[in-house]
């Protein structure tokens, strides 16, 4: 479920600051893992420039809220579907993969992350945006408690646990504060 969009501007609100920082490249062809609204998507459009985004949801709502989100862009496409099932949404390998606070929600991480190296290209990049492990009540935004519950919260070292195996070197970790981090996974080759 995404995020009301008041709180989800305080929080985030230089999106295309986050794509850059995250090593998004113009020409590349990026998956936005999850999009939602499009929050995200509409950033990496602009970054990625003559380059391809594609936003994949399983909420049709969501998909629909991304692609009026993203309406001047022209180099956008949208998959509705089940991102476990990645490697059969996707005919084309691709250059990055963004799963932007969700990951924690995720029941087979590093099953989701096998499905990512089958669609990466050689030497790929895995980017996902995580919430710092620190207690629910402490990650205020607009005056009340935000994000998942904090059981579900991840550190680095754990989220890099559950994606390595998968075939992935942790290459670049970035700060977003105050909440969170990036973590940017180099495929293996």
């Amino acid at each position: 479920m995404m995020p009301d969009s008041d709180w989800w501007h305080a929080l985030w609100p230089h999106p295309d600051s986050v794509v850059r920082a995250l090593h998004v490249k113009p020409g590349m062809t990026v998956v936005d893992l999850g999009c939602g609204d499009g929050y995200f998507t509409a950033a990496i459009a602009r970054q990625v420039e003559a380059g391809y985004v594609i936003g994949l949801d399983l909420d049709p709502e969501m998909l629909a809220q991304a692609k009026a989100m993203c309406s001047v862009s022209e180099n956008c496409d949208w998959l509705l579907g089940d991102a476990m099932t990645l490697s059969e949404l996707m005919p084309d390998p691709v250059d990055f993969v963004l799963i932007a606070n969700t990951f924690h929600g995720v029941p087979d991480k590093t099953g989701l992350a096998r499905q990512i190296a089958a669609i990466l290209q050689s030497a790929g990049r895995f980017a996902i945006i995580n919430w710092y492990p620190y207690p629910r009540e402490n990650t205020i935004v607009l005056g009340q408690a935000r994000g998942p519950r904090t059981e579900l919260r991840m550190s680095v070292a754990q989220t890099q646990s559950l994606v390595e195996p998968a075939g992935f070197e942790l290459e670049t970790l970035v700060e977003f504060m105050p909440y969170h981090y990036g973590t940017i996974f180099r495929k293996a080759v």
